[in-house]
């Protein structure tokens, strides 16, 4: 079978549909040229490689010479990754919204040759069925208006290109004061589940922003019960189906209120997030439970994700041999065979293993046989169920585990999506240095480390422009502002981790290119795309922290922090604007944005700046600096004085050192303590601040 275009493009996904019988384009100019030349309307496909129902779509309707020749004939279509291009799948989302009320993949957007959407859906049956048109039908329906009504069609496409435009025309702004960090976490208080953790009723997703949010709010106000939620959420989908119990890490969604039935894709940036947020839980309780949770996470990205480069991959399938979790799901009689019957007697209790199976298929809610492993009580609730000691039960669930997983690797496995992208990686950098520091694991630091330095070295252009992408030893596509954000975040913590301020002076550097690039110089803020970058319908700013928090709410983190760290005001500045730019929609539903006000509770609250004079070596004082920050002080901001952040940050120049002993000064709220050598005396002031 002769492949489409397609097959040239380094995307998995694009590569996915290489064969079709549909005759897709990338997105490129090209394609809109030829729609324009020849009059056609626009089809266009968004999706990625890991979505089960981007795949349900490909096969009923994308692999059917019938839909293909309707859409060869009469139609210009578009195949485009929304991992590799966020700045499109963020507009059309928009539109998706506009017309439904709702979003998802795969996206399914119809427009003019100049861009402007008339139609935008999510998955569409290939024939009518439940009342909905199928894509058949509503591609017939398309021609007809198109033949017949071009300009109704142009109506529509006006109309909608205008409501996007207005969308980010919003110049009201309200103070956003400490009440906003109250209602935040009152709202998630008010949809916290406190039966099964987690937030909402079904389908449920980790959202790593919220727990982090409330790791703060406990912090600053003292309130237990903040914490108590995201203690109680970690530890439900640590013992729910959404984690893998053979493998380790944690898939998409839960799509059931109990952690139990998994969405079964594997994404990087949920399992990134989340170790982040379990060495948190530990820093804040040091439970054991949750580091062991980090390092479970660690041995699945390092094993199934890590690329030679020293880069991770993107994300792994939910389907494997055309069916949903089947690699992950277990036949009760497949169990039985593997194990002593000690061993099955323990896994039928702890997993919940049954003959009829315990999982269903999302489409016919029937049971199909096979099992999803789960726990759903603790091990001490297990240990006692069971009258086993609870050491004795770790050992023989490790014995289980290692046969169930040695038989797995036997399985076909889910497609893995071999793309590196610099916003995920730089998340997996700020992962693994975070455990790195408060483990004491030189492990983690160096893979942190080293995926860091692939992404200084390999994913910036000839001009110092940061790029996306990276596939089959090529990088690609510039930089969007998340790619920005994120490795500025990771840079200054990796700075904390080891004080080698060649990381602290390259955050620097990004962010002047940021806000030389991607400011909003009117309204304020920061655009998605840079002003280099690729012209679309409409240059997006995004504020919303869903799974991953919004490029414009890390920039403010960053800017912030920066600015404490460096004494420059208008990066402070610059963080102010960009929260009062969105602060409507902040002040609307302030738990939508929750990442925006851990940026705001430093503006109003402060943050801790040690500020560290060695004398002589600073061997010492950085081995203290890692001690402290095994503690959960998430205001904490440390500089150490060394000829390269002497010549780059003005406000360390005029401090000395005294008594000829290292010296540490603490600064609140633009106001510094006295001096002091006295490394007790320090960890105590801020332990205790």
């Amino acid at each position: 079978m002769i492949p489409n275009r397609l097959i040239y493009e380094k995307s998995p996904y694009l590569r996915q549909h290489a064969y079709n019988p549909v005759d897709w384009y990338p997105w490129n100019e090209s394609a809109f040229e030829k729609a324009k030349k020849e009059s056609k309307p626009i089809f266009l496909s968004i999706g990625y490689s890991t979505c089960h129902w981007c795949h349900v779509m490909g096969e009923e309707s994308f692999e059917d010479k019938e839909v293909a020749d309707i859409l060869n004939n009469h139609f210009i279509s578009i195949k485009v990754d929304r991992e590799e291009r966020p700045d499109i799948d963020n507009i059309y989302m928009k539109v998706c919204y506009l017309f439904n009320g709702r979003g998802g993949w795969p996206l399914t957007i119809i427009m003019t040759p100049d861009k402007k959407p008339f139609f935008a859906d999510t998955y569409i049956p290939k024939e009518d069925m439940y009342g909905k048109m199928g894509l058949k039908s509503l591609l017939y329906k398309v021609i007809e208006l198109w033949d017949k009504d071009r300009t109704r069609i142009n109506e529509i496409s006006e109309s909608i290109t205008q409501a996007l435009k207005n969308l980010g025309r919003n110049k009201e702004e309200i103070e956003l004061s400490e009440e906003i960090l109250h209602r935040a976490y009152n709202e998630l208080k008010d949809i916290f589940d406190s039966h099964f953790g987690g937030f909402g009723i079904s389908p449920k997703f980790p959202v790593p922003v919220n727990l982090m949010f409330l790791h703060r709010y406990n912090y600053r106000f003292k309130n237990s019960h903040a914490l108590e939620i995201s203690l109680q959420t970690l530890k439900k989908m640590r013992l729910g189906g959404i984690y893998d119990h053979i493998g380790y890490g944690f898939h998409r969604y839960s799509t059931d209120r109990f952690w139990i039935l998994p969405h079964f894709e594997k994404m990087l940036y949920d399992n990134a997030l989340l170790m982040a947020v379990y060495t948190e839980a530990y820093q804040i309780t040091k439970d054991e439970f949750y580091k062991d949770v980090v390092n479970e996470i660690t041995n699945y990205l390092i094993r199934d994700m890590y690329s030679q480069e020293g880069a991770f991959y993107s994300a792994e399938d939910a389907d494997s041999e055309g069916k949903e979790g089947e690699f992950y799901l277990w036949e009760y009689d497949e169990i039985k065979s593997l194990l002593t019957d000690e061993e099955f007697t323990i896994t039928e209790n702890i997993y919940n293993v049954s003959k009829d199976g315990n999982f269903y298929e999302e489409a016919t809610r029937k049971k199909n046989g096979k099992n999803i492993l789960y726990m759903g009580k603790n091990m001490e609730e297990l240990s006692q169920k069971l009258n086993v000691k609870s050491e004795k039960l770790k050992d023989v669930l490790e014995k289980i585990r290692k046969k169930l997983f040695n038989k797995r690797q036997c399985r076909v496995r889910p497609l893995r999506d071999e793309k590196i992208l610099t916003d995920w990686n730089a998340l997996a950098v700020l992962a693994f240095t975070k455990a790195g520091t408060v483990f004491n694991s030189k492990k983690h630091i160096q893979i942190a480390k080293k995926c860091l330095n692939f992404i200084l070295k390999r994913m910036f252009d000839k001009s110092n422009r940061l790029l996306h992408r990276y596939k089959d030893e090529e990088a690609s596509i510039f930089g969007y502002l998340d790619d920005y954000a994120y490795l500025i975040w990771a840079l200054i913590d990796f700075y904390f981790s080891n004080f080698d301020a060649t990381y602290l002076i390259k955050a620097l550097e990004l962010t002047e290119h940021a806000i030389k690039h991607f400011w909003d110089i009117e309204n304020k803020g920061f655009y998605q795309i840079a002003d280099y970058s690729e012209k679309v319908i409409l240059k997006a700013k995004e504020i919303y922290d869903g799974a991953q928090p919004s490029g414009n709410s890390v920039m403010a983190y960053n800017l912030v922090r920066l600015a404490r760290l460096t004494g420059n005001n208008q990066y402070e500045n610059k963080a102010i604007e960009t929260l009062k730019a969105f602060s409507k929609e902040i002040s609307n539903h302030p738990s939508s944005y929750v990442f925006s006000l851990i940026a705001l509770d430093l503006i109003l609250n402060g943050t801790n700046e040690l500020l560290v004079v060695p004398y002589k070596s600073a061997k010492e004082e950085k081995i203290f600096l890692n001690e402290i920050q095994r503690d959960f002080i998430p205001d904490l901001l440390i500089l150490i004085k060394e000829s390269i952040s002497e010549k780059f940050i003005s406000r360390i120049n005029e401090l000395r050192s005294i008594d000829e002993k290292s010296t540490y000064y603490i600064c609140r709220k633009f106001t510094c303590e006295a001096p002091c050598t006295e490394k007790n005396k320090i960890k105590n002031l801020l332990l205790n601040a």
